[in-house]
């Protein structure tokens, strides 16, 4: 037999996914990533017995409920579902998906629409921060549709606006993980930086790369990844993350001068497959390093290091990610004020995903 579960398919930013309420999945973890598991059709490269894209960036999932905490209207949980393993990762935020969440809490009751534009404060469960969306609500109705263009995503959407609050060193406790504004970690330089989303900055040529390849090009070195990913794993103690073998963070970004007028150029690993654009939360990160006094990124960019409001376009595959931050320079350490940015959403479809039923049931 299979068993209905309600849900909504959105595309938030340039990812896409599931948005459930809480209460119609198990409480059970194991037996809420089962459920997940089929129903994105994990693990299978093609997901081809589920609604997934065979993509990270397609696998990904919403659990949206009540706040547990006084200072938010509601908690969002990000599920990674990995494509090719039987495994659902919580380690790490994602602000694309966030993009949804506010609109869907809306049409969902959880949140009443207010004027034009409805704030939603939104607790984001995994790294227990904060961040407000300003939801297009004309006539008490979320707008879906507006003038607003993305790069890596067609066409234009109403704009969502996200200000994130006090997410430096949401994951590993600190701005800088490590204590440092770069590290050498097997014979390369590197900068590490958590500012909402664990990243590892390092220079493309000191990898053999330009830096402008293409994703698949460069998820073609088998090379290259095993070396990254040797780097990544000695690097997630350092970072206060642990054993990191079988979680999806940290992020590692080549870097290299900027091409198009922007702050600088990127190619992110996400951690194995490569971004066709870059992660919200992972340029955030990107852009605190470029103004970060010593990290690797601050000597490749023209962005001055200054205290008070930036705004950074970071360049990626697809386009620029724009990041405004509000920041203070004391002593050469960096705190963020506030990280502001705009993202899009769009309701695709609404109503059940089926799962066999013994999915559900508890081995």
């Amino acid at each position: 037999m299979l068993r209905a579960i309600p849900c909504t398919l959105m595309r938030g930013g340039t990812s896409k996914g599931l948005y459930f309420h809480a209460r119609d999945l198990p409480g059970d973890r194991a037996t809420r990533d089962r459920v997940l598991l089929a129903a994105m059709g994990s693990p299978d490269p093609r997901q081809i017995d589920g609604v997934g894209g065979g993509n990270p960036l397609t696998s990904k999932v919403a659990v949206i409920g009540p706040s547990t905490r006084g200072d938010a209207d509601l908690d969002y949980l990000f599920l990674q579902v990995v494509v090719d393993r039987a495994e659902v990762s919580d380690s790490q935020n994602c602000g694309n998906i966030l993009a949804g969440v506010g609109p869907w809490s809306i049409e969902h009751g959880l949140v009443q629409a207010a004027g034009d534009s409805t704030p939603v404060t939104i607790h984001m469960v995994n790294t227990g921060t904060v961040a407000v969306a300003h939801v297009p609500t004309p006539g008490g109705t979320v707008e879906y549709e507006g003038t607003t263009h993305i790069d890596g995503v067609p066409g234009t959407a109403a704009a969502v606006a996200i200000d994130f609050l006090d997410i430096a060193g949401s994951s590993c406790g600190a701005l800088l993980p490590t204590g440092h504004a770069r590290d050498l970690i097997d014979g390369v330089e590197v900068t590490c930086i958590d500012n909402g989303m664990p990243v590892v900055l390092m220079r493309a040529e000191d990898l053999g790369k330009t830096g402008s390849e293409a994703p698949e090009d460069l998820e073609a070195d088998s090379a290259l990844k095993s070396r990254i990913e040797k780097i990544r794993l000695a690097l997630g103690p350092l970072m206060h993350l642990g054993d990191v073998s079988r979680k999806t963070v940290p992020k590692m970004c080549l870097i290299s001068r900027a091409r198009r007028g922007g702050a600088l150029h990127t190619r992110t690993f996400i951690p194995h497959r490569v971004h066709e654009a870059i992660g919200v939360l992972g340029a955030v990160s990107v852009a605190t390093a470029c103004i970060t006094p010593g990290s690797i990124a601050q000597e490749l960019t023209d962005v001055p290091s200054g205290q008070g409001t930036q705004t950074l376009d970071i360049e990626h595959p697809t386009g620029f990610f724009t990041v405004q931050m509000t920041v203070t320079v004391d002593n050469g350490q960096v705190s963020v004020n506030r990280a502001a940015l705009v993202r899009t959403a769009r309701k695709l479809m609404e109503g059940s995903v089926y799962v066999p039923e013994r999915s559900w049931s508890v081995p």
